[in-house]
C-alpha cells in the first residue's frame, strides 16, 4: 500500500477528523495525550517523578501523543517511551522540550539508560534553543525534528547513544559523550565527542582527523529498513507504519517512502502483561497475527516462537520478557522478513542457553530482498536481580540487519557478582551477510561478540570487558590471558568493521587481557578505527596489551591506545555499497 501523507494542519481541517472512534484497550500503562488537555503537563510530571531515578523498577510506561500542537515539557525517565502518533514528525508539534536529564545522578548520564523518544517536532523554548537528550546506551532518539540544537550530555559524562532519521536544524552538541552512533540524520554541524563518534549516512558530517578528532565518517548507509511505528490516521484509526527496505546506499533523512506499508491495527494482537501468557501469545502468532506488545513485565515459562515470515513484533513502552524455566525468550524460525523492535529481554534465575535466537544453527535461511531486521533490542543478565544465560543473542539466518543493540551483563544493581549473573557470550553470529548498526556489548565473561559468518559488516562496536574476574586463572581463554571482546572466527574469509572501542577497568584483581580483538590476518578482513580505553578505578597492573591479535597500536594520551587499520596489508575502507 502506498504511504499516506497528512500534516497536522490538514488533519485538523478534514471533515471526518473528529469522527467518534473507540480507543484501543492498550492497558493501564499506556497514556494517550491529545492537544488541549488541561492536565497533560501534570500527568507527564507524575510519570517522570516515578521514573526519573528508577533504574531497576518493574514499572513500564508509554506516553503517546495524538497529532496536534502542544506546549509541553516532556522529560523522559527510565523505562518510558515517548512517541508522537503522526505519520510525519511534524504532525505532533511540541513547543517546549522532549528531553532526558541526569539530574538525579549529579548530571552524570553514564547510567541514564532504557528510554525512547520518537516522532516529534520540537520547537525549543529556552533562550539557548537547546533540546537536551543526556543519556547513554539503550536510549535512542528516532524520527525527531528539532528546531534548535540537540545537546547529548550535561555537565558530566555520557556513555553512548543512538540517533537515527532525525533533522536537527541547529547543531548537535556531543560534548563529552564517550561514544555515539548517528545514522541517516541531518544537522547544521556536529560538535564534540570524546573517543568515538561513528557517523553513518548523515548530511554535513564533520571533517575526519582520527584520532585527533574522534570522528569516523561513513558517507552512506549501505542498506537499512527503519523501525516500524504506531500512528493515527485522519479518521482517528490506529495503524502501524512499516518502512520499506532501502536496498541502496542512502544519506540523510527519509521520513516516508512510497514503498512503506501501512497496516491496520486489526492485523495486530494487542499483548498485555495483565492478561497474556506464552500460550496466548504463541496462539496469536500461529494464527498469523502481528504483535503489538504493551508496557509491562512478561514472565515466560516457554519461548515465544515466530514461525511465519514477515511477522512484526513491535514493543511499545519497553516491554520486558523474562524466561522462568531455563527456556529462551524469543525464537525466530520464520527464515525471512521478521521485524523485532523495541523489546527488552532479561535472563531468568534458571540458566537459559540463549535469550534471543534468530534462525537455527546449521540451517541456511534468509533473503537479501526480505531481510529480518532487529531494532532497539536490549538484553540483560542481572541488574533487576540474579540471572543466568550462556549466550544472550544468536543470529544464524543470513541477511539480518541489526539496528541498535545493547547486550549487557550487569555491572551494578541486584544479583551482580561473578557467580551470580554468569554469562559466556553476548552475541554469536553464524549467518552470512549480517549487518549491524550500533552494537554495544558489555561485561560478558567470555567473548562479547563471536562472528563466524561471512561478509559481516559492523558500523560501531562498543564493549567493556567484565569488571569482576576474581583472578587471572579464572579468566583465561585457553593459554591466552582473558577473552578478546570482538572475535572474528578463524575460518572467516571476509569481514568488515569500523569504529570499534573496547574499555576495561578490572576492579577485583590485577587482570591482563592479551588483546581486545581477535581476527584472521588475511586481505578479506578489514577492521578500521579501533581503540582501547583504560577506565579509572582498576587494580594496579591491569591492562589490555594489544588492540588486535599481537598488534599493540599507538598510544593516544594516557588512557587510550589506537590502531587505524588491520590487517596492515588492507588499505581499503569498509565497503558501503552492497555487493
Amino acid at each position: 500500500m502506498n504511504a499516506i501523507f497528512i500534516s497536522a494542519s490538514l488533519f485538523a481541517a478534514l471533515p471526518f477528523a473528529r469522527a467518534a472512534t473507540t480507543e484501543p484497550d492498550f492497558g493501564p500503562n499506556v497514556h494517550i495525550f491529545a492537544s488541549g488537555q488541561a492536565d497533560s503537563q501534570d500527568r507527564i510530571n507524575t510519570i517522570f517523578k516515578e521514573m526519573e531515578a528508577a533504574r531497576f523498577t518493574s514499572s513500564r510506561h508509554a506516553m503517546l501523543f495524538k497529532p496536534g500542537a502542544y506546549t509541553l515539557d516532556i522529560p523522559v525517565g527510565f523505562y518510558t517511551h515517548a512517541a508522537g502518533l503522526g505519520r510525519l514528525p511534524g504532525d505532533v508539534h511540541i513547543t517546549g522540550a522532549v528531553r532526558a536529564t541526569a539530574a538525579w545522578m549529579g548530571l552524570n548520564a553514564t547510567c541514564n539508560f532504557w528510554r525512547i523518544a520518537e516522532n516529534f517536532r520540537v520547537t525549543t523554548h529556552n533562550e539557548d534553543r537547546i533540546n537536551l537528550w543526556s543519556a547513554s546506551q539503550a536510549a535512542p532518539m528516532r524520527r525527531m525534528h528539532i528546531e534548535g540544537d540537540l545537546k547529548l550530555m550535561e555537565d558530566g559524562w555520557a556513555s553512548g547513544g543512538y540517533l537515527a532519521q532525525s533533522k536537527i536544524e541547529g547543531n548537535v552538541l556531543a560534548g563529552t559523550q564517550q561514544q555515539y552512533i548517528a545514522r541517516n540524520n541531518s544537522w547544521k554541524e556536529w560538535r564534540g565527542g570524546a573517543w568515538s563518534m561513528v557517523l553513518v549516512g548523515n548530511d554535513n558530517p564533520p571533517a575526519e582527523d582520527w584520532p585527533a578528532r574522534p570522528y569516523t565518517v561513513v558517507p552512506k548507509t549501505p542498506r537499512i529498513r527503519e523501525k516500524p511505528f504506531l500512528m493515527i490516521d485522519a479518521a482517528g484509526a490506529y495503524q502501524v507504519v512499516v518502512p520499506a527496505l532501502v536496498d541502496q546506499p542512502s544519506q540523510g533523512v527519509t521520513w516516508s517512502s512510497p514503498g512503506d506499508r501501512i497496516l491496520p491495527l486489526s492485523a495486530f494482537q494487542i499483548i498485555r502483561a495483565d492478561r497474556d501468557n506464552p500460550a496466548s501469545i504463541n496462539a496469536a502468532l500461529q494464527a498469523g497475527k502481528h504483535l503489538l506488545v504493551m508496557p509491562g513485565q512478561y514472565p515466560l515459562d516457554a519461548a515465544l516462537v515466530v514461525t511465519k515470515p514477515n511477522t512484526i513484533v513491535l514493543g511499545i513502552g519497553l516491554p520486558t520478557f523474562t524466561p522462568t524455566a531455563g527456556n529462551p525468550a524469543l525464537l525466530v524460525e520464520a527464515g525471512e522478513g521478521v521485524i523485532l523492535a523495541g523489546l527488552m529481554i532479561d535472563a531468568g534465575l534458571k540458566e537459559s542457553d540463549v535469550l534471543v535466537r534468530v534462525g537455527q544453527a546449521g540451517r541456511r535461511a534468509g533473503r537479501a530482498d526480505n531481510p529480518t531486521t532487529l531494532h532497539d533490542i536490549f538484553t540483560r543478565v542481572g541488574g533487576p536481580g540474579p540471572g543466568s544465560v550462556k549466550t544472550m543473542m544468536e543470529i544464524h539466518d543470513d541477511h539480518v540487519i541489526g539496528d541498535n543493540f545493547w547486550i549487557w551483563r550487569a555491572d551494578h544493581g541486584k544479583g551482580v557478582a561473578w557467580d551470580t549473573n554468569p554469562n559466556d557470550v553476548g552475541v554469536l553470529v553464524t549467518g552470512n551477510h549480517v549487518t549491524s548498526y550500533g552494537l554495544a556489548v558489555e561485561h560478558t565473561q567470555g567473548h562479547q561478540v563471536v562472528w563466524n559468518g561471512e561478509d559481516g559488516r559492523v558500523f560501531f562496536f562498543q564493549a567493556e570487558m567484565p569488571y569482576d574476574p576474581p583472578s587471572q586463572d579464572r579468566w583465561m581463554d585457553g593459554t591466552s590471558r582473558g577473552y578478546a571482546a570482538y572475535k572474528v572466527g578463524p575460518d572467516v574469509q571476509r569481514h568488515q568493521a569500523i569504529g570499534l572501542g573496547t574499555y576495561h577497568v578490572f576492579k577485583r584483581a590485577p587482570i591482563v587481557a592479551d588483546r581486545a580483538i581477535e581476527a584472521p590476518d588475511r586481505p578479506g578482513i578489514s577492521l578500521r578505527r579501533m581503540f582501547i580505553v583504560r577506565l579509572q578505578g582498576g587494580q594496579p597492573g591491569s591492562d589490555i596489551v594489544n588492540v588486535v591479535n599481537n598488534r599493540p597500536g599507538t598510544p593516544h594520551g594516557p588512557i587510550m591506545m589506537v590502531l587505524d587499520q588491520y590487517p596492515a596489508s588492507q588499505r581499503d575502507e569498509p565497503l558501503t555499497d552492497p555487493d
